[in-house]
């Protein structure tokens, strides 16, 4: 997602520093270009050569670099990159920048930058509340700037309280925001479901799918990134979800149908890319069922259509459904597509190679209400997902 994204890391003096060593890794691993400028306090705590080494590029610490020809370094630095990234930022460097003090390679190289910028404090909860800290926040923010919010939590002196730098995932969450948000969707409310969904038939056994929940997730952050307030409603997964994005935890197909229909009013769209079970175990058994030397038969009720049902009062609303196919993929999911009153409908044959359950990868058939079909090539589910969001929007946009 980040390929080709030049994302610059200034580093203030904390002792948060050594986690911004796996932020830099993370960035380079989703294919980010990153530098790195350090203070000298930030030295103290962290060697420049660690940086080096992870960034693959020389880190800047001062303003007259021995190795470079030019002493207008942070310059040619700040007009380099897309976006700044100051992790963790303390009080003091937060309190120059709010007053103009430029007198390091760091805060040179911010007050010369035409990028977003996103302060990442990390501080004493004691400093975190001080008035004067909060002005300058406010300040900075009220001129453009982005502020990551700490946690809560263990702090350095052993206090606990706010001032924790920001998770590592939620920092990396405010930098997609800022490189990749187009705000289309603002003002508009999503509601997405995903994952599978588990029909007990004891205290130990349930019946379930293969869906890991990653398309949908997919959707709920693609959405986020695009400005929409969104609601995800999920069975049991292990993934994590997007900053910002209201997650709904269920189990059953009947928690889903519940969750999803007491929220559909004053949602714009509805897109149900889970797997819910269609049937349910006809009786359950409190005490887990004894092995017999005859298997016996299992009584299976049908689940309700939730999808369906939501389409009986669609109004304005647009609705999005998946289809798992494996055959006769057109005339099946034609059917479905009527039946459930959706505007269009995700084909997905997880015989396909790259396709189906548990991958990060998907190749998908979209079928519209007029029959139209469009195929996808083998994409990240990420990508699907912004294309699942661009046939939404334009049908927002020209009905």
């Amino acid at each position: 997602m980040f390929f080709g994204k030049k994302i610059l890391i200034g580093i203030t003096g904390g002792i948060a520093v050594y986690k911004t060593a796996e932020l830099v890794r993370q960035f380079k691993k989703a294919g980010a270009q990153v530098r790195v400028v350090m203070t000298d306090a930030a030295t103290k705590f962290v060697s420049p050569l660690t940086f080096e080494t992870l960034s693959e590029n020389d880190v800047l610490t001062g303003l007259f670099p021995e190795t470079s020809s030019k002493q207008t370094a942070h310059i040619e630095w700040a007009r380099w990159s897309d976006v700044m990234v100051i992790c963790p930022a303390t009080l003091n460097t937060i309190g120059k920048i709010a007053s103009g003090i430029a007198d390091n390679a760091l805060t040179t190289t911010i007050m010369a930058a035409n990028v977003p910028v996103i302060f990442c404090p990390a501080m004493n909860k004691a400093m975190f509340a001080n008035s004067i800290y909060r002005e300058n926040q406010k300040k900075l923010q009220e001129h453009g700037y982005y502020f990551v919010e700490p946690g809560i939590g263990e702090l350095a002196c052993g206090e606990v309280g706010y001032g924790r730098l920001a998770d590592i995932e939620t920092i990396f969450d405010a930098v997609k925001l800022r490189l990749f948000g187009k705000n289309d969707f603002s003002g508009k409310k999503l509601l997405i479901t995903a994952g599978p969904t588990e029909e007990p038939l004891d205290p130990v056994r349930y019946l379930t799918n293969l869906s890991s929940g990653k398309m949908g997730f997919a959707l709920a952050e693609q959405a986020k990134i695009r400005g929409a307030e969104v609601v995800l409603v999920s069975g049991p997964v292990n993934l994590r979800t997007f900053s910002g994005v209201e997650l709904v935890h269920i189990r059953t197909a009947f928690e889903m149908e519940q969750q999803v229909l007491k929220r559909l009013e004053g949602t714009d769209v509805l897109i149900m890319a889970a797997a819910v079970s269609d049937y349910r175990p006809a009786e359950y058994s409190p005490n887990k069922l004894k092995k017999q030397d005859n298997p016996k038969s299992l009584a299976l009720i049908m689940n309700n259509d939730i999808l369906a049902k939501a389409g009986q009062n669609k109004g304005n609303r647009i609705q999005v459904g998946f289809s798992v196919e494996t055959e006769n993929e057109y005339d099946y999911s034609l059917d479905k597509l009527r039946r459930k009153n959706c505007d269009f409908i995700v084909i997905n044959n997880p015989a396909r190679p790259g396709a189906g359950f548990r991958n990060d990868t998907n190749r998908v058939t979209v079928l519209d209400n007029k029959g139209n079909m469009e195929r996808y090539p083998l994409l990240s589910k990420y990508r699907v997902a912004d294309r699942i969001l661009d046939k939404v929007f334009n049908l927002m946009q020209n009905g």
